[in-house]
């Protein structure tokens, strides 16, 4: 059977896509307006309705509730926060060790308000398995393990060849990193459920509107102006579609693929029995999960960025991605050699110029945002709209600061990207240096990091 390639995302395809809602009729008003209906813009309008009942709060949404990165992603529910380095240099370590604390937290926040909520997600909390194959890696993972034990990540273990394979049987994998503070679940049914909770709530979903334009107390749509005292920016990877906002986050594409539903004789050859997120310690990494119905889903950087920071329509991936990830997939189990690759998709995250998310609310003009999470926006996305939550509470006098308000990606400030073609050629060139990084530290065998990597980092603004 041939691979269906696009048509939103694998997850779709096999839960189906939502119902549509009506787009905004008009012009109207409302306490709060929330621009975008992935994660971010749910949670938000979801623990703001919680707190605070007889708000009237309306969400707007070009496409439907999840058509972005939400309902194309990994699965991976996992307490990475992109910016954590940064933030120790910049409000020292105890506030890294803050945010990361809150990070942790939030993967468990996620599964207690999906089992209160009855979101049957196909949440599996295994934890998550990161994999070193070379001597560079290897020495990658031990440094990157030794952080997060220093930023508080005590549960986190550091696992030998022989340790890995207990867990997951991985062609040249010799070493691995796990921490606890991660789970598998399936996107699309995730965003599917907080979309219906938040309506059950009384939340208004305007779908097939796309706003053109935010300014202070004004969204602009097509269809009518929404005019509210708060403007919420949750748009992640479209924010480039905005007036004004075309180099504010970089539109970083991922491509996946998922296998046909693997027989229980290939299983018990490959192991992975606790059902971690797996990922490893390559520049251009890759993540995958074992799915609900035992299927492998892999996904990596194919062609990272496309000119003028446009986005796709339907998810279709470039033959070439595909046959990368699938090399991927083979070099890892070989096993897999004949199976059958039944879907392949794509979508954009969101990537500030110093890769660091954050959350901001402007209280001189009501706009707020939150984003850039460069990837791991699953879970942080609930962290970013419980501090929004916090934000415009305190704004708005029902509060005073909270633990969330004073993490130190609030208000943080960050430099445009560069425009055209700088900005294509640069991520090109970067992605292009880190593949070939990659294929250097898998022949030379050398134990440091190549230097083409560490150029590409320092160039990027990564670390």
């Amino acid at each position: 059977m041939s691979t269906v390639n696009g048509g939103i995302s694998f997850w779709y395809a096999q839960d189906g896509t939502p119902t549509p809602r009506e787009p905004l009729p008009g012009d109207t008003t409302a306490d709060i307006c929330i621009v975008g209906g992935g994660y971010t813009g749910l949670w938000t309008a979801y623990y703001l309705k919680k707190a605070v009942p007889f708000l009237n709060i309306t969400v707007l949404e070009a496409k439907f509730c999840g058509y972005g990165a939400s309902g194309r992603n990994g699965g991976w529910l996992y307490n990475g926060i992109a910016g954590r380095d940064r933030y120790a240099r910049l409000h020292g370590h105890d506030a890294a060790v803050r945010l990361q604390q809150a990070m942790n937290d939030t993967v468990d926040e996620v599964i207690r308000i999906t089992g209160e909520e009855g979101i049957d997600a196909d949440i599996h909390k295994g934890g998550v398995l990161e994999i070193a194959h070379t001597p560079a890696q290897l020495s990658r993972l031990k440094a990157l393990h030794a952080v997060d034990i220093a930023f508080g990540e005590k549960d986190r273990l550091l696992l030998g060849a022989r340790e890995t394979a207990e867990r997951i049987h991985i062609t040249g994998a010799v070493a691995s990193s796990w921490t606890p503070h991660g789970a598998r679940l399936h996107p699309a049914k995730l965003v599917k459920g907080l979309a219906t909770a938040v309506e059950t709530l009384g939340v208004t979903l305007h779908e097939s509107t796309p706003v053109t334009e935010i300014r202070p107390k004004h969204a602009v749509t097509p269809y009518g102006t929404v005019r509210a005292p708060y403007i919420l920016r949750c748009t992640e990877g479209f924010t480039a579609s905005l007036k004004g906002r075309r180099r504010t986050w970089l539109p970083m594409n991922s491509s996946m693929i998922v296998t046909d539903p693997l027989p229980q004789h290939v299983w018990s050859e490959i192991g992975w029995a606790g059902r971690e997120t797996l990922g490893d310690m390559a520049h251009a990494y890759m993540y995958a999960q074992r799915t609900a119905d035992d299927r492998i889903a892999i996904g990596g950087r194919g062609a990272p960025y496309r000119y003028g920071s446009r986005t796709d329509n339907d998810g279709r991936t470039q033959p070439a991605t595909i046959d990368a990830l699938r090399e991927i997939l083979i070099r890892f189990f070989p096993q897999l050699a004949g199976t059958g690759i039944a879907h392949a998709w794509s979508g954009v995250l969101g990537v500030p110029r110093d890769w660091c998310a954050t959350v901001t609310l402007d209280r001189s003009t009501g706009l707020g945002w939150a984003g850039g999470y460069v990837g791991s926006g699953v879970a942080t996305a609930n962290l970013a709209a419980r501090t929004l939550r916090d934000l415009i509470q305190q704004d708005s006098g029902q509060s005073g600061p909270t633990d969330l308000t004073s993490l130190p990606w609030v208000n943080h400030k960050v430099r445009n990207w560069e425009p055209e073609p700088l900005r294509w050629l640069g991520v090109h060139t970067l992605y292009a240096a880190y593949r070939a990084a990659d294929r250097r530290e898998s022949t030379t065998h050398t134990p440091t990091t190549d230097p083409l990597a560490r150029l590409a980092d320092k160039i990027s603004g990564r670390h």
